[in-house]
């Protein structure tokens, strides 16, 4: 179960420092992945151990000098919809707005938990003026200075009591879950579609599913899966919505339920950075990932064209490249079961367990073949390394200095794992213990 949080606001309240405290709070998580950008627009945030997903709206407002009311206006509204709890911002410098009364107007009639969070208090004087934002008519009010940090505790003590604990049921049987993520208009569509049209039996519709993800399950190739697609969802009403924020929210939930992620880019579009940001929370969020490229029957073709494209492609995902890229056409069917057999084959390294005399014999080699570095003038041992039981593929490296090793020698020891057991597709963790 995903819960999303968004964070609405006119401009300047401070809505992306917020956000950026709130998922300051999980940075040794965070940082654990090499070269992975937070991106201002969504993250993962974790208090005690509860994990959410928190969304920006500010990061989706057109860059122009007059950022229109309507704009911010229709993203509270796909906020109310889409996500499980709103975290609405106000600023006690200048008191109550007409755009924030207007806000309020709408939040109050949605019945999900919202949060009015008065920022910029920072002194007793402003605490006795944040008391005037009661008359916006919501209940429960935080006092926060998203710069400093105070008062975020609270709130977020708040958000976690609403978000139950997941329970694993370890009887149930594991189906493959694929989502097919990616941007407006670059083919889910029609790849669910082509994917749908040709020999599949559809046992059932999988029950309990929301409206805001449909199911499909299927046995293809003597193989069982199911199908996220967040595309084919209902039309919004007639008013243009923001499809980027909206795509996005949609997104993040697939995410969540899926165990491989399939991205599809659109070929003659290349790779935007809204398709980075999406590959990268696919990737903090530890999912197999494989990326298709779609529309490849429109492009003009050389000798090498696919080769130089893949290239370029992964030069923009570093520095997680491992990654499969399959250049597909949904409209003429051209390589879409293929996608699915890649796909099977990432979710089956994702749940391999190495065994541990095997993962020594490997990776002990690989650490007498290329010491990590003298510190201090000691010398850096590594004694032994364990696959732990995540969900995550992570291993566990016992070492006499474990805060001394740097990231250079923990890419080096990624990628001695990525050459010598099938990781494609795959994130991985990599720890430093005490020996």
């Amino acid at each position: 179960m995903s819960y999303t949080v968004a964070i609405v606001g006119r401009p300047n309240v401070g809505k992306s420092t917020l956000f950026n405290r709130l998922l300051e709070q999980r940075k040794a998580i965070v940082d654990d992945i090499s070269g992975v950008t937070r991106d201002r627009q969504y993250g993962v945030a974790d208090w005690n151990g509860k994990v959410f997903n928190v969304i920006d709206t500010g990061g989706f407002v057109p860059d122009s000098v007059d950022i229109f009311e309507t704009e911010i206006r229709k993203q509270v509204k796909i906020a109310i919809d889409e996500a499980n709890a709103i975290v609405f911002m106000v600023d006690v410098a200048t008191g109550i707005t007409v755009l924030d009364e207007s806000m309020a107007a709408m939040l109050r009639k949605t019945t999900k938990p919202v949060y009015l969070v008065v920022n910029k208090v920072d002194n007793p004087q402003r605490q006795l003026d944040a008391t005037e934002f009661y008359s916006l008519g919501f209940d429960q009010l935080y006092s926060v200075s998203s710069i400093s940090g105070s008062g975020t505790g609270e709130l977020l003590d708040a958000i976690a009591s609403l978000i139950e604990e997941e329970k694993i049921d370890e009887e149930a049987v594991q189906i493959p879950k694929f989502a097919i993520i990616g941007q407006p208009n670059v083919g889910k569509s029609s790849l669910l579609n082509a994917l749908i049209g040709q020999e599949r039996t559809i046992v059932s519709d999988i029950a309990g599913t929301t409206r805001d993800t449909i199911h499909t399950y299927y046995k293809l190739f003597q193989k069982e899966f199911v199908l996220i697609d967040t595309a084919g969802l209902r039309k919004k009403s007639k008013e243009k919505d923001d499809l980027e924020f909206y795509s996005v929210i949609r997104a993040i939930k697939a995410m969540d339920e899926a165990d491989v992620c399939l991205l599809v880019l659109d070929a003659e579009k290349g790779i935007t950075s809204q398709d980075v940001s999406i590959f990268s929370l696919a990737a903090r969020k530890g999912k197999g990932i494989v990326v298709l490229v779609n529309k490849w029957d429109m492009m003009e073709k050389a000798t090498n064209t696919a080769r130089d494209y893949e290239k370029a492609l992964k030069q923009k995902l570093a520095p997680f490249t491992d990654v499969p890229v399959l250049f597909i056409s949904a409209k003429e069917k051209t390589r879409i079961f293929k996608a699915i057999e890649i796909g099977l084959e990432v979710y089956d390294s994702r749940h391999q367990k190495i065994s541990t005399s095997k993962l020594n014999d490997v990776m002990l080699k690989a650490v007498e073949s290329y010491h990590a570095p003298v510190v201090r003038g000691h010398a850096v041992k590594i004694k032994y390394v364990t696959q732990l039981s995540t969900p995550i593929p992570s291993f566990a490296f016992f070492t006499n200095y474990p805060d001394d090793i740097k990231l250079p020698y923990k890419n080096y020891l990624e990628n001695q794992l990525r050459t010598h057991f099938n990781l494609k597709g795959v994130p991985i963790r990599i720890f430093f213990r005490k020996k």
